[in-house]
């Protein structure tokens, strides 16, 4: 029976309002308290929340003036003409924009909105994307979050727009990148100037189950977390390529078709649960990062990518399913120079588990000629022809514990009856698929192909011999004790991610080094973490589950705990390369 937590909180202090009945009653507490004249309630809100419900939600408060900030924008058509250059006529990719909200708001229907505001009297509610420019000032603010799995959830679903255009009947992949390239980014800057102004914090991730709780009970949370190891809220999904092994050991539905990967500890993606009355109150765990990141981060880390979370853990599972599609990652300047990203995707493979016949395939083979290969990846693209990766790609054999680096620019995927761990830097959008071994999307259409992005990138020196010196098992003996053995795996020394595997019968002790550190127990049931100054609550993590210990912590251990007592168990860990 698996023991994989897919629900895992982190308890905090403080009282919660449930459902709308509970939360206009708490809001009209606040509103009856404050004699005056006027009093200002602003639900600013995050992209992807259910207005209507939102909506009769608040207007169940009985304001005198209802306003809807939405009014204040651009026509669609204008703020499509704005958006243009950072949303671009790609399929897949745009531009990290650098527009903020005031740039598709009109200032005619600001100023007049603001006017309406400022000649009325009684309850006055101001409501939606961008709800706290628009008011300028309020009594009352109530900041309307929601979490990034359910909002691509609900694109799927086509329940949902993007800001600022009624777009719900576009495909998911449209809206998503909409998301992820403009609307995303412009929540994030406005929400990190609302921290310390807003009164109260909504859970929207529910339909028809909101959920509320002070600011200062949400901060003092994060304040708490960033002390101790915690986890984040995995996610699943399938996909064309996807395999039987996360149904088994991560508990997960039998009667789905497969399962190809899975997000557990990427705050950009994942969410936080915070246990508050005994009741579940769900935020995305970047809130952490924006509010807590020299804690969380470690200063040199903050200091070299700022309020981003730099690494990643996920799964790509292909037991009993497919090859990955053959796919390389952006070089640092051309994701920079074409995409506004700083830093690019370099990975690593760590294989969590194999079959006998496991393969990854990885870099080029020695001698073949990159124009010949080129035109016979077009020629598959436009054919529907059979690509021969075998021609030209190494593909060397892969069993359990092994480690494959990928810096940017190599050629590589996991072949069929693998179980990866993949470690990498964060932004893990910029993929360009070069041949996808004919197959169809889950949605029935051909999957998005980037041979002329990835044509530009691949590096033609990471031929067999380079793989095989500087790319496969470059693992490495750094220190061994009393019950326990620690080994460097990687990465490559282009990139910045270190990683370090610890064998353990016996208590291993691990020092965070001014870098939050990132793991996953790859052998063995269960382990506990413990701080030497009981500085934080044991944390007991199991077989697979991925937890971050942010920089704060400093000192920790890890040992074998319950049925894994006595037994030899393992950690990775991921952290940012830095000299003390």
């Amino acid at each position: 029976m698996s023991n994989y937590n897919k629900m895992p909180f982190f308890p905090a202090d403080g009282e919660m309002f449930t459902g709308w009945e509970s939360i206009r009653e708490r809001l009209k507490k606040e509103i009856n308290a404050e004699k005056s004249e006027r009093y200002i309630l602003v639900v600013e809100c995050y992209q992807g929340v259910y207005h209507n419900e939102l909506l009769e939600g608040f207007k169940g408060l009985n304001p005198d003036l209802f306003i809807q900030s939405e009014n204040a924008f651009y026509p669609e058509e204008k703020i499509c003409e704005i958006t243009y250059p950072d949303v671009t006529d790609d399929a897949i990719f745009g531009y990290m924009t650098r527009l903020t909200y005031d740039k598709l708001l009109d200032p005619e229907k600001v100023n007049a909105l603001r006017a309406e505001i400022k000649n009325a009297t009684g309850l006055v509610i101001v409501y939606g994307h961008a709800a706290a420019i628009v008011a300028e000032e309020s009594d009352c603010l109530v900041y309307a979050d929601m979490a990034r799995w359910e909002i691509q959830l609900r694109q799927r679903k086509r329940e949902v727009n993007n800001i600022g255009v009624k777009n719900a009947d576009e495909a998911p992949g449209i809206q998503y990148k909409r998301a992820f390239f403009v609307d995303w980014r412009m929540c994030d800057k406005l929400k990190q100037q609302l921290f310390e102004k807003a009164d109260y914090w909504l859970d929207t991730n529910k339909a028809n189950n909101p959920k509320m709780i002070l600011t200062q009970t949400l901060l003092s949370g994060l304040e708490k977390i960033v002390k101790s190891p915690f986890r984040t809220v995995p996610y699943f999904d399938p996909g064309p390529w996807g395999g039987q092994w996360m149904k088994d050991v991560c508990g997960l539905d039998k009667t789905k078709p497969n399962f190809a990967w899975s997000f557990d500890g990427v705050p950009e993606e994942n969410s936080l649960l915070l246990k508050i009355d005994n009741e579940i109150f769900e935020i995305p765990s970047i809130n952490l990062v924006f509010y807590k990141s020299t804690e969380l981060l470690g200063e040199p880390v903050e200091s070299r990518f700022g309020k981003e979370f730099p690494i990643r853990f996920d799964f790509l599972d292909t037991m009993e399913g497919g090859n990955l599609s053959l796919q390389v990652h952006p070089t640092t300047q051309y994701i920079r120079d074409t995409f506004g990203m700083n830093y690019t995707q370099d990975e690593s493979y760590y294989m969590l588990d194999a079959k006998d016949d496991a393969t990854v395939f990885l870099g080029l083979k020695t001698g073949i000629n990159g124009d010949e290969m080129i035109t016979d990846l077009q020629l598959a693209q436009d054919t529907g022809g059979k690509f021969d990766a075998e021609k030209y790609v190494n593909v060397f054999p892969a069993k359990k514990h092994d480690h494959f680096l990928i810096p940017n620019g190599t050629i590589h995927c996991s072949g069929i009856n693998g179980m990866v761990l993949e470690i990498s830097a964060t932004p893990y959008i910029f993929t360009f698929k070069l041949y996808d071994w004919g197959r169809l999307g889950l949605d029935g259409e051909p999957r998005a192909i980037n041979i002329e992005h990835g044509s530009k990138v691949i590096n033609w020196s990471r031929d067999t011999e380079y793989c095989l010196d500087q790319l496969v098992n470059q693992i490495e003996l750094i220190a061994e004790g009393d019950g326990w053995r620690e080994e460097r795996t990687g990465l490559h020394k282009n990139e910045f991610i270190e990683t370090r595997r610890h064998w353990f019968t016996k208590k291993a002790l691990h020092q965070t080094n001014d870098s939050v550190n990132v793991l996953n127990l790859v052998e063995g049931s269960e382990a506990i973490v413990e701080s030497p100054t009981n500085a934080f609550e044991p944390f007991v993590v199991h077989y697979a589950e991925t937890f971050i210990v942010p920089a704060a912590v400093g000192e920790y251990t890890i040992r074998p705990y319950g049925k894994s007592e006595g037994q030899q168990c393992a950690t990775i860990k991921a952290y940012v390369r830095h000299k003390a």
